[in-house]
């Protein structure tokens, strides 16, 4: 070696030293570190590994060191290596459940949509209605995540068959992935068009379970409680959004605007609406038939799939559906089941819910800190209905303690944890958005927190003195 030169293992060093291997490096560091301290009271041994395997993935996903869906699998593994679960059925539980396939069903029915030429048709329409306006188009977009609830219900549904008409729009005025205004369509899909949904009560899968854990409420009153939040909480993402990605609506900064004429309808145009009609009125009359949304969506997927009657070949659907967003879906589903079964769930939330109890003559701080804790264990379990089911009744009884409304405290843990994303794999209608869009982690957790900061500004300063009026006061 010539004298000077740097040694020969320099290169390996400076691999040692990449952004990626840093943040790798961290995630290591935390999981060991909650792996190896001494269990704390109450939290068993195997809680205690499942809560490791579980922030360690949420930093991989976080901070994409790997693809999103290989993070997800490799922690079902250390689930298993580790003796977070029982055995590998347990850990696979997420493979199993019907929300995997409900997103299989839906993501094949925005493909055909797709496919058929009826989202060029609808983008169209669109682009005809925006009369070339950046503006318009996106005010289009928000209007219709509320609007059109009442005929799509479910956000996944929605962001499945949206996506493919507003990608058509973006292609049509030459916008490309990563130009700000193009950002800021998809944030808007990903991260607010599930708020439309929550504040019906057939909207999907948060309002019925957290229905459920609140109490019995008709269509009308749910209406009453959840519409001025989540619209509200609407509005000002909309807004936030728009003033992070506002050099992207500039007219200047997009192309040629001028749609092109709308074509004869094709048969395979009117096949695809034909399945959405008959898929959507099967989601309406569930009361009717009482079948699961996953039917209904795999009802769809058959019907696109078979020769003749359908619209796409099975090449066609295996190449394009996106499977990466049903190992993302179904390994947060294992690893948020494998928090609730071990206990360390219910002891991650009763440790931070019950610090604020020293706030029982502060209601108003006491809700601010309870609000914050739903964030946090929110932005760890990244399964909706895991959430709620863990969180409401520990801040119902944790509000009646303090001497506040059980009822209001479980509102605002829904309002809080359906209200914000925080990575691709913050939900069912999120992922596959977010995934074509190729917005990374990074981007999206950063928004996830400036809307976690508005939201609970606004549930201090608007709704829980709304919720008041109605008849659900904070300190009863």
């Amino acid at each position: 070696m010539k004298s000077g030169s740097a040694p020969e293992s320099t290169p390996v060093f400076r691999a040692l030293l990449t952004p990626t291997a840093a943040k790798l490096a961290v995630a290591l560091a935390v999981f060991l570190a909650i792996l190896l301290m001494p269990t704390p009271e109450g939290l068993t041994l195997q809680g205690q590994r499942a809560l490791a395997v579980m922030t360690f993935v949420v930093i991989l996903w976080a901070t994409e060191v790997v693809h999103s869906s290989v993070a997800g699998i490799i922690g079902v593994v250390l689930l298993v290596l580790f003796g977070a679960v029982s055995g590998i059925g347990e850990a696979v539980y997420g493979f199993s459940q019907p929300v995997c396939y409900f997103l299989i069903g839906i993501l094949t029915l925005g493909l055909a949509v797709h496919h058929s030429g009826l989202a060029e048709r609808m983008a169209v329409f669109l682009m005809r209605g925006a009369v070339g306006s950046p503006y318009l188009l996106y005010m289009q977009m928000l209007f219709s995540f509320a609007a059109l609830t009442f005929a799509l219900p479910s956000a996944s549904t929605r962001g499945a068959i949206m996506v493919h008409v507003y990608e058509q729009v973006l292609e049509q005025w030459n916008v490309p992935q990563g130009h700000p205004f193009y950002k800021a369509t998809m944030m808007a899909m990903g991260a607010l068009n599930r708020l439309g949904s929550t504040a019906l009560l057939a909207g999907g899968i948060t309002p019925v379970v957290a229905s459920g854990l609140l109490g019995d409420f008709s269509w009308t009153q749910w209406f009453v409680i959840m519409s001025v939040p989540f619209y509200a909480n609407l509005i000002v993402g909309g807004t936030m959004l728009f003033l992070f990605y506002r050099s992207g609506f500039r007219p200047e900064n997009i192309g040629n605007a001028t749609p092109p004429a709308p074509g004869p309808i094709k048969s395979a145009e009117l096949k695809a609406g034909g399945i959405v009609i008959l898929t959507a009125l099967m989601w309406f009359t569930d009361f009717a038939h009482g079948l699961h949304p996953s039917v209904p969506a795999l009802i769809a997927l058959c019907l696109i799939l078979l020769p003749r009657v359908g619209i796409l070949s099975w090449s066609e659907f295996e190449r394009n559906v996106g499977w990466t967003n049903f190992f993302v879906i179904a390994t947060s589903l294992s690893l948020a089941h494998a928090l609730v079964s071990s206990g360390a769930a219910a002891w991650f939330s009763e440790t931070l819910v019950g610090g604020v109890s020293h706030l029982a003559t502060q209601p108003w701080l006491a809700l601010l800190a309870l609000a914050v804790c739903f964030a946090v264990v929110r932005m760890l379990m990244p399964n909706i209905a895991g959430y709620l089911a863990l969180v409401i009744p520990v801040a119902m009884a944790t509000g009646e303690s303090l001497g506040l409304n059980p009822l209001v405290c479980g509102m605002a843990a829904v309002v809080v944890g359906d209200s914000a994303v925080y990575y691709g794999a913050g939900g069912t209608s999120a992922v596959f958005v977010f995934q074509r869009a190729n917005i990374g982690n990074a981007e999206i957790f950063r928004f996830g927190i400036a809307m976690t900061v508005a939201v609970i500004a606004i549930l201090l300063l608007m709704v829980v003195p709304y919720w008041g009026l109605v008849g659900y006061p904070l300190a009863p």
